[in-house]
């Protein structure tokens, strides 16, 4: 019998430590570590060659390993030799930060505290997780363990980067880098939402990993696969992931896919589900017009344990779920079904909740159309700007923002508080943040001095509190698909992007460049900033892309 198989479209390559964060004081315990960041032949070979040299006289010696930047996948140690050449157990510690790897790990969706046997004049490989950092340590009393090299193993997709953006401010381009990066990384077997901790097609925590997407990379197979496993693992009348607001995700992303891309056969493929979840939805519609979306009712955990902003989030969620099957049902010629969309949001438009002063809330309101974009910018959005935000929901806040034309507000939210996560050490976006636990805080690249706390460890709250907490989570990477959106301007208006319109907003900006990819090619713009202040802009079109005047 053959065995199905398939090749892994994934590429493996090597990574040698860029800095030795710290080994242990202890005589005779580590010698030579400077090694391990020298280049030079990784094959264990019987000729005689530098190693670092660990030692256990009866305490474990160790070092920690610092990669420069969050990594998918293991490591591998390479051996010359070891005492009587005889096997000895180590202790290899992953951590997305210096004290995950100091302290002990969380074992949850992937395990980053092993304890393994290495054998002289060979290598060995362990690990599959989300990790920046590496520490090993010697168990065996009496053993003497020679390292010849130690390199992480990093499992991803290469993808060219056919989406770009740079701009006068260093600290915006290194943002849109790092949640381009953020993705890429959560692009696995398929679309993850974190790749330590959530390696998991969570479908709603998708949609700012999806846009992201669609702006840097194009139209990646991954992404069909996910939508489509969810879909064929949630038979309705179920919810996927037993989230109502999270099968709204789904349809709102295939919104989306469609109007980047334009293939019709495979929206025709989501037919029969896309509108038996519409008239699902349909259904969740109450005499009074509001909406009655059960059983688990969520937006993201900030607004968890707030009822009425809760209401109002999903009350909007469903009004543009609706929008987006109304638009859908054209292409898939679903002209009645169009009509019970159409008068589901009439039914919708007579109940107008108020979102408290939940910014999730007021953002989805705002971008549903139920609620004036600019008066809630200035009553919510804009009042306290770097509080009560969440790296999820961040991203409608900024595109809420940008419907009520508040183009700086956004870029200073963008500089300060994904831009705080940089400061401290951040290569990718996490989970999530608070500029709240700040003070007093030491970086994640860094052992924490007494006195001080790390701002991985000792705080967070919800799913993610202390070292459970993901620094690498694609749904906190918004800003790249919004600075490519309404910064470069560049906006599809048809299927496949055949119309588009390209609107800049710079804002403080002197000038800012990039472009978009199209099933026929990458869009090109440069826009600069006269002395007048006018906007001058250059544009590039691949052939059948038109500008919408």
């Amino acid at each position: 019998m053959i065995q199905r198989s398939y090749l892994d479209p994934r590429v493996r390559r090597y990574v040698s430590p860029a800095r030795i964060v710290w080994q242990s004081s202890d005589a005779p315990g580590v010698e030579g570590s400077d090694v391990l960041l020298k280049g030079g032949e990784e094959q264990a070979t019987l000729a005689a060659h530098p190693s670092c040299t660990l030692r256990n006289a009866g305490t474990a010696p160790g070092i920690l390993l610092d990669f420069g930047r969050e990594l998918h996948g293991g490591v591998q140690l390479v051996v010359n030799s070891t005492k009587d050449n005889k096997p000895v157990r180590v202790r290899v510690r992953f951590g997305e930060s210096v004290t995950e790897c100091m302290r002990e790990p969380m074992n949850d969706h992937a395990i980053h505290d092993h304890t393994i046997s290495v054998a002289w004049l060979g290598s060995t490989e362990v690990g599959n997780t989300g990790f920046r950092f590496v520490r090993i340590d010697l168990l065996d009393d009496g053993a003497t363990l020679e390292l010849r090299k130690v390199r992480a193993v990093f499992l991803y997709h290469d993808l060219p980067y056919k989406g770009t953006f740079r701009c006068n401010d260093a600290r915006l381009n290194e943002i849109w880098k790092t949640g381009a990066y953020t993705v890429q990384l959560c692009l696995q077997d398929y679309l993850w939402d974190g790749i330590k901790r959530d390696r998991l097609i969570w479908v709603g925590d998708m949609h700012p990993e999806t846009s992201v997407v669609a702006a840097v990379f194009g139209d990646v197979d991954v992404v069909r696969r996910s939508l489509d496993l969810i879909r064929d693992e949630t038979p309705l009348p179920k919810w996927m992931q037993g989230i109502s607001s999270y099968s709204i995700w789904w349809l709102l992303i295939h919104q989306q896919w469609y109007l980047h891309f334009g293939d019709a056969a495979w929206l025709a493929q989501q037919r029969s589900y896309l509108c038996g979840l519409t008239e699902q939805l349909l259904a969740c519609i109450g005499p009074d017009g509001s909406e009655t979306l059960a059983p688990w009712r969520f937006l993201d955990w900030p607004t968890s344990e707030k009822p009425d902003s809760i209401h109002a989030g999903l009350h909007a969620l469903l009004t543009l779920a609706l929008q987006a099957s109304a638009e859908l049902c054209g292409p898939l010629n679903e002209t009645v079904l169009r009509d019970k969309c159409l008068a589901g949001l009439a039914k919708l438009n007579t109940h107008v909740p108020s979102p408290g002063n939940s910014k999730q809330a007021a953002a989805l309101l705002a971008l549903a159309g139920i609620s004036d974009a600019r008066e809630a910018n200035a009553t919510v959005l804009a009042k306290d700007p770097l509080s009560g935000l969440s790296t999820f929901y961040g991203y409608y806040v900024l595109q809420a923002r940008a419907k009520a034309g508040d183009y700086q507000g956004c870029l200073d939210v963008i500089r300060n508080y994904w831009g705080a996560m940089l400061d401290f050490g951040a290569t990718t976006f996490w989970e999530d943040f608070d500029l709240a636990w700040t003070p007093g805080a030491v970086g994640i690249d860094q052992l924490v001095p007494e006195g001080k706390k790390c701002i991985h460890a000792d705080f967070g709250n919800y799913c993610y509190k202390g070292l459970r907490h993901s620094l690498c989570h694609g749904w906190a990477a918004g800003p790249t698909a919004w600075l490519t959106e309404h910064v470069l301007g560049i906006r599809p208006l048809t299927p496949g992007c055949r119309t588009v319109r390209i609107a800049p907003n710079l804002a403080d900006l002197e000038w800012a460049e990039g472009s978009l990819p199209t099933p026929r090619g990458e869009i090109r713009v440069l826009h600069t900033r006269s002395k007048s202040g006018a906007v001058q802009s250059t544009v590039e079109l691949p052939e059948g892309v038109t500008v919408a005047p």
